[in-house]
């Protein structure tokens, strides 16, 4: 008697832990029943094959959502050309370059901010006491950036800081906070809060001070509070190598693709883990971090974020309208062609280098992610018009608002 209900406690277990893994991803409908033409869909996948079929890229997973719901779930093409050819699957792990930016990097920053831990009116130097303001020709200096200009790329920080020769200096790999100390004494293109100037230095600037507020890496904060909340189970810094053969790999160095390693020459320098690149994630983990925003920070009952937080990071921050950019999310910046020509003014998303982007429309609750690998093999391929042009396909088949 004992063992059988023992037995029948271990079952139920079972099938708890299985309705769990369930609620992990968006359930499906078809296309008509949130109001989207399936004919009009279809046209997506079909610029996506001839793209690939002109060797633009080898292969792309494409997710298309509306209302909470999966209506579009498709691989195309393969992950991979070298050292042999594989084909692609839905449930593939992308290097996701740049998503990184506002899916663990601002969200984090964010969760700070609500918690009181940080204002985006304090100065950069409270935590880089390094980070030198600009100066002009006169040798008059410009105003101390503070977190919001890190966040909308108006700090004045160059693009970008070369990998190799930072190495030099730091070795290889390298602290976050020996990097951060590096880039904080770099010249400034302009003073704080004058241009729009996209930084990968901004954010493994924020990453820095995420790990100087809590003690924890961005790795370990975003998996703690973001990714592990939302049974994000395959959003992750570093993948762990039983997940390597699902793996899409990015650019061909010396013979071997990077397989599970970021692309970033930054982000490998500080061992992987940086707050401008270094996430790792499927199609189907995307959706449910992009449902979370469309329902204002909350998942299965699970809060992330506040909803006033969401709306402040997807729409244009007050304090720097010329740059299009919320805190962590892009609007319409001149990198925000991804997001297509019809959707509305109040969209939002982001892209990554390595092929890969987002775009959310809250005023149809549509997303689509986009993941390719653009730059597998010798970083040739061509992916940004196609971008577009999908976003284009995807707000056209929505018939029924």
């Amino acid at each position: 008697m004992v063992r059988s209900k023992l037995k029948a406690v271990g079952l139920l277990t079972v099938v708890l832990a299985l309705a769990g893994c369930g609620r992990t991803t968006l359930p499906s409908s078809s296309a008509n029943e949130v109001g989207m033409s399936d004919d009009r869909l279809r046209l997506a996948g079909t610029i996506i094959k001839e793209a690939i079929s002109s060797k633009e890229f080898p292969g792309a997973v494409l997710l298309i959502a509306r209302k909470g719901k999966v209506v579009l779930r498709e691989a195309f093409g393969e992950s991979q050309w070298i050292p042999q050819h594989k084909p692609m699957a839905v449930d593939m792990i992308f290097d996701l370059a740049s998503l990184t930016k506002p899916i663990a990097t601002a969200t984090s920053i964010m969760i700070l901010a609500e918690r009181g831990q940080v204002s985006f009116w304090d100065r950069v130097k409270m935590f880089v006491p390094e980070f030198s303001t600009y100066t002009d020709a006169w040798g008059l200096k410009g105003e101390e950036a503070r977190l919001w200009h890190l966040l909308t790329h108006t700090s004045g920080l160059p693009p970008y800081t070369d990998a190799a020769e930072a190495a030099k200096i730091l070795g290889q790999p390298c602290s976050t906070e020996a990097l951060v100390q590096f880039i904080a004494q770099l010249k400034k293109n302009a003073p704080a809060g004058k241009d729009f100037d996209y930084s990968c230095l901004d954010y493994i600037t924020l990453a820095h001070i995420i790990r100087n507020i809590t003690g924890q890496t961005i790795a370990e904060f975003s998996a703690e509070n973001i990714f592990k909340p939302l049974g994000m189970d395959h959003t992750f810094y570093n993948p762990p190598p039983k997940f390597l053969d699902r793996c899409v790999p990015t650019l061909v160095i010396d013979g071997k693709p990077l397989l599970g390693v970021v692309h970033d020459p930054l982000a490998r320098l500080q061992g992987g883990i940086s707050g401008n690149a270094g996430l790792f994630s499927t199609a189907d983990d995307l959706a449910i971090f992009s449902q979370m925003i469309l329902a204002k920070g909350e998942w299965k009952g699970r809060r992330i974020l506040s909803p006033l937080s969401v709306e402040r990071m997807t729409s244009v921050y007050p304090k720097a309208p010329g740059a299009g950019r919320g805190l962590g999310w892009d609007i319409s910046s001149a990198f925000a062609s991804n997001g297509g020509d019809i959707f509305g003014p109040h969209s939002f998303g982001h892209s990554g280098y390595t092929g890969t982007s987002i775009w959310i429309d809250p005023e149809t609750e549509t997303v689509v992610i986009f993941l390719t690998n653009s730059i597998h093999p010798d970083n040739t391929g061509k992916i940004i018009p196609l971008r577009s042009r999908v976003a284009n396909i995807v707000a056209s088949a929505i018939v029924k608002k």
